[in-house]
């Protein structure tokens, strides 16, 4: 399946909109890739555990929403919005990554 942040794919046309479809996915982080992520914010560097956290929950937000297109019936999606979030408080910091588009199917 297609997903795409543009409002359509290049050569074919929009036969119908299906309507919004989303996914979500929240990873929490632990104690010690926040250590090190503070140890390395002071020394410089980049935070290869945050980053890796972000991958892994932007790969599962788009699979979630891509499931929900496919099972629209879908044979696209377009104009993909990725959103990140940091939630909770002070002890418990979790990393939200939403995926938000529209499911189409093409002529």
């Amino acid at each position: 399946m297609m997903v795409t942040t543009t409002d359509g794919i290049q050569d074919h046309k929009v036969a119908l909109y299906l309507g919004i479809v989303s996914g979500e996915a929240i990873m929490g982080t632990n104690l010690f890739k926040d250590f090190f992520a503070s140890i390395r914010d002071v020394v410089g560097g980049r935070a290869g555990a945050y980053e890796k956290s972000l991958r892994e929950a932007k790969v599962l937000a788009i699979a979630q929403m891509k499931e929900e297109a496919y099972n629209l019936g879908a044979h696209a999606v377009v104009g993909v919005d990725l959103d990140y979030e940091v939630i909770g408080g002070d002890d418990k910091t979790m990393l939200m990554v939403s995926a938000n588009g529209t499911a189409v199917k093409l002529g």
